[in-house]
């Protein structure tokens, strides 16, 4: 059994984010995987990063603490979220903000006092990120692709997670009740594929 963190960021529950989740978690559990699953809207995350937990030892609140505990011990990552302006939302981006700390996703070595290549410490060894948008994946393309080189070079793989996915689906705005079906279908098959069933012992 795999530890899983899944990662919601959608504040409407009728929304295809949602509908994602739910493949995702049902695919997970009949996999046998252990999933912790955060509805970050549901939950009323602050996002605000205060100014006493830059400290690299700042002393955390117990809510924020135990993000970072289930981080830590996470074997793999799933995120949810609309690209909103090329983005996350911001309190998906202030969950990465007060979550993805030093000494928790990463380090830097002694030598450098922190102006060179972290060091990634994410036990997790595989990573998704499927995401919703109303720009075409053409337009995309030609903005540079804004969300995969942030969670693929800028957070995942800076914090050690190399077995990496995006899924973006969209237009969301044009698509039909057939294409949203499969895209679902997609999301079942894309989490089967790097969250495999485990079979007891």
């Amino acid at each position: 059994m795999a530890k899983v963190l899944v990662i919601l960021g959608h504040p409407s529950k009728e929304s295809f984010n949602h509908a994602i989740a739910e493949i995702v978690l049902a695919t997970l559990k009949n996999n046998n995987h252990e999933v912790i699953f955060h509805d970050l809207y549901a939950e009323r995350f602050d996002p605000v990063l205060p100014r006493a937990e830059l400290l690299k030892d700042a002393l955390l609140t117990p809510g924020i603490a135990k993000y970072c505990g289930e981080l830590r011990i996470s074997e793999g990552i799933i995120i949810i979220h609309p690209c909103w302006w090329g983005q996350p939302p911001a309190l998906l981006k202030g969950w990465i903000d007060r979550i993805l700390r030093a000494d928790v996703a990463y380090k830097f070595i002694e030598v450098d006092k922190g102006v060179g290549t972290p060091v990634g410490l994410l036990k997790a060894k595989a990573a998704i990120v499927f995401n919703t948008s109303n720009t075409p994946r053409e337009r995309e393309l030609t903005l540079g692709d804004p969300l995969e080189t942030l969670w693929k070079n800028c957070i995942l793989g800076l914090c050690g997670v190399g077995n990496f996915h995006r899924s973006n689906f969209g237009a969301m705005v044009i698509s039909t009740l057939q294409q949203r079906q499969k895209w679902l279908d997609d999301v079942r098959e894309i989490t089967n594929e790097y969250f495999p069933k485990i079979v007891p012992a």
